[in-house]
């Protein structure tokens, strides 16, 4: 991320660009001249490092200059009359012969309400000089109420604090000569062209592609996520320095900086301000954006050409890096982030957040209270529709983010202060402005119009009555069909094909498979003699003087020989597979055919019966008291639009599945239940999901039997009143979270 400009002397990522609260060519209000004058007898001094500097025209052509304080390094934006007033401005002299000045001097009517906005605005930022000991009693008291209580000053640096690491300058500058070949067309051209090819090379390995993201949910590739965020970021962060040096800009510092304990890069451009050319200014807001945009293109298209390997994994970690980070977060304006500022600069509207903020305040005073409440700036039709929308998308948009933080730092933390972390930021991020508000509603609570009220309690009930209604809504779940009696043919072991049955029905007994093993049936034969010498040896003991001892030992040995004949018989005789009911044979592997060799782990084919069929789904936890056995369901198979099949809820397991009952229900195999791969090789299912076994009215029709089919389940389940499970969860949660 960059840093914008800089307040309260911290340099904070917030782009605070305060506006002048004056207008030009403002109508009198009412207030004389000289009665000012008399007010404010002599214009005090301005610090003498103050700079002002030409800015973009505003919206409506109208000049603008920047005021910069290079003490605390903050930027301000002030108009024609706030410009034609600072530049005439002299200690010491009458405030009325300024007012004259300027009317004389320029088409502008200036009068003693806005000067007097203008003194009080500088001595509010402390941009007037201290003074005598008037002026070291108001630094003082600014002093003293901006200081921070320690319970103040943990909230705030806890929430946000910052790291400066380096003050880049000199280094930028000597490396840019390097670098410049990067801001050229040709770069630009071929970034662009290495995108489009890198992501249709990617589109046609997408198995590859996806499979390849499934395998780096592991400690190894979390770490190999970390190395190449950190990377992207540098790069992100070195293409706004860069680009701010090449514009002349200083880059007074450049770190880390920690939003809610998340570490985060950070380039300090708040003089990107000083550029009058907006362009330039767009530019550098976007240089971060381009440089992962850049790196995530010619990492997509490396990756596409590279042979499997460390090379090509570090290249899909900084590809699926830089778009995620890019797309999702980076580009965003509902975030403090470069889509912000991007937005900010492309519309001309610096506190772009506060503003459209303001103007949805009132708007929403207006239409839900009734209030004559004026907007705090005048826009054209469209554009004010535009920023109510955005503010509106932006509170909901950080509401979920910040509820998600809140989730995140309650599960990093031990339980005892990730709950005291996860109040303060709900505290301060959701009910903290939602109470202001309110606070302010009830403040002007006589002047809501009685018809509002009146809509707002008819409103509030409705709600309530949507929400302890009980709605019908079904369970769905993911689940596949299959016969509720099918047996996989496997060889017992390693063994050669002898013979192998077609496809079709069989009989129970009928032959499926015959399997040779060549090692087998040579130790049968070995044994085979074994026990014919010792057969011959043990008569040849009968009638001799010492034949009784050694017969014995004979006997004792070829009854082994005998049990080792009967275990290789045994053996070869597992090798002849049959049917164990009757069924139909199918799903044979193609490539396993007479002569072929198989192993103990290779299915050969699927013997399955025709007469019953079931549908095992996967539902999760909090579903699974919505019904009972007996429950009415349909299945649909994924990818077809025929019409669904019924069946019924024949048994619920009591435990969660430890297993996926079938590979194609992991999304890394096209389903859509997410896994996690075991070192033994399971897919073991992430969330807490149980099976519950469906049996079909009827049975599927011909093309599906013996085929996988994946699909979806609808279960009719009790009702639900959203309200009263509400209540029973919170309650949960806090039951559960009670402990420690």
């Amino acid at each position: 991320m960059s840093v914008r400009d800089a307040a309260a002397g911290q340099g904070a990522r917030a782009a605070r660009f305060p506006r002048v609260a004056m207008s030009v060519g403002q109508p009198a209000q009412g207030v004389d001249a000289v009665a000012a004058a008399e007010r404010t007898p002599r214009l005090p001094a301005i610090r003498e490092d103050l700079r002002i500097e030409p800015a973009t025209p505003g919206r409506d052509g109208a000049p603008a200059w920047t005021l910069h304080d290079p003490v605390s390094n903050r930027f301000f934006r002030i108009g024609w009359l706030e410009f034609a007033l600072l530049s005439r401005w002299r200690a010491g002299d009458d405030p009325s012969a300024l007012l004259e000045q300027v009317r004389a001097e320029t088409p502008l009517r200036a009068e003693a309400s806005q000067l007097e906005s203008l003194e009080a605005f500088l001595r509010t930022h402390q941009l007037l000089r201290a003074e005598g000991p008037e002026g070291t009693a108001r630094l003082v008291h600014a002093a003293q109420a901006a200081r921070e209580g320690a319970l103040s000053w943990l909230l705030h640096h806890y929430l946000f604090f910052r790291v400066p690491l380096v003050r880049p300058g000199h280094w930028l500058a000597r490396t840019l000569p390097w670098v410049q070949w990067l801001y050229s067309r040709a770069f630009l051209v071929s970034t662009c062209a290495a995108a489009v090819v890198g992501l249709m090379l990617a589109a046609r390995q997408w198995d590859t592609f996806t499979h390849t993201l499934s395998e780096t949910l592991s400690p190894a590739g979390i770490a190999g996520w970390a190395l190449a965020l950190v990377f992207a970021k540098t790069l992100h962060e070195l293409g706004h320095a860069w680009t701010a040096t090449r514009y002349g800009l200083r880059v007074p510092q450049m770190g880390v900086a920690f939003v809610v304990l998340w570490p985060m890069l950070y380039t300090d451009t708040g003089e990107a301000w000083k550029l009058a050319d907006r362009g330039r200014r767009f530019r550098v807001a976007a240089a971060g954006i381009v440089a992962e945009f850049a790196l995530a293109a010619w990492a997509t298209l490396a990756w596409s050409l590279t042979a499997d390997g460390d090379l090509r994994s570090a290249l899909f970690f900084l590809a699926t890096t830089s778009w995620v980070v890019t797309l999702a977060i980076n580009a965003s304006p509902f975030m403090r982030f470069d889509g912000y500022f991007l937005l900010s600069d492309a519309l001309d509207l610096p506190n772009l957040h506060a503003r459209a903020g303001a103007l949805a305040r009132a708007w929403m005073r207006r239409v839900l209270l009734g209030w004559d409440e004026p907007d705090p700036e005048s826009f054209a039709p469209r554009l004010r529709a535009g920023l109510i929308a955005f503010a509106l998308v932006t509170w909901v948009y950080r509401l979920v983010v910040f509820i998600a933080i809140a989730l995140a730092v309650y599960h990093v933390f031990f339980k005892l202060l990730g709950l005291l972390l996860f109040a303060v930021e709900i505290a301060w991020f959701v009910l903290r402005p939602v109470g202001l508000e309110l606070r302010e509603w009830v403040r002007r609570r006589d002047a809501i119009v009685p018809s509002r009220r009146l809509a707002a309690l008819v409103l509030l009930g409705l709600v309530l009555g949507v929400l302890a209604w009980p709605w019908r809504s079904p369970v769905r779940a993911e689940a596949w069909l299959h016969a509720e009696r099918q047996h996989l043919v496997y060889s017992p072991l390693p063994a050669r094909v002898a013979q192998i049955r077609e496809p079709g029905p069989v009989r129970a007994g009928d032959l499926l498979v015959l399997l040779d093993s060549p090692d087998v049936r040579s130790r049968a034969v070995q044994s085979a003699v074994s026990v014919d010498a010792l057969a011959l040896q043990l008569d040849r003991t009968v009638g001799r003087a010492d034949g009784h001892e050694r017969r014995a030992t004979i006997a004792e040995q070829l009854a082994g020989a005998v049990a080792e004949v009967d275990a290789q018989r045994a053996e070869l005789q597992r090798l002849v597979l049959r049917a164990p009911f009757d069924g139909v044979l199918g799903d044979r592997d193609t490539q396993v055919q007479p002569g072929a060799w198989v192993n103990a782990t290779q299915p050969i084919a699927m013997l399955h019966a025709p007469d019953a069929w079931v549908v095992d789904a996967l539902v999760a936890q909090e579903a699974i008291g919505r019904f009972e056995v007996g429950a009415p369901a349909r299945f649909h198979r994924r990818g077809h639009w025929e019409s669904p099949m019924t069946g019924t809820v024949v048994a619920i397991d009591g435990t969660r599945a430890q297993t996926l009952p079938h590979p194609m229900l992991a999304t890394e195999h096209g389903g859509r239940v997410p896994t996690l791969r075991q070192p033994d090789g399971r897919l073991v299912p992430r969330d807490g999901l149980y099976r519950v076994r469906l049996r079909l009215d009827a049975a599927p029709p011909e093309a599906v039997r013996g085929a996988v089919a994946v699909g979806t389940v609808s279960i009719d389940a009790a009702p639900r009143n959203l309200l009263l499970d509400g209540a029973r969860g919170i309650a949960a949660v806090l039951v559960r979270e009670s402990g420690f």
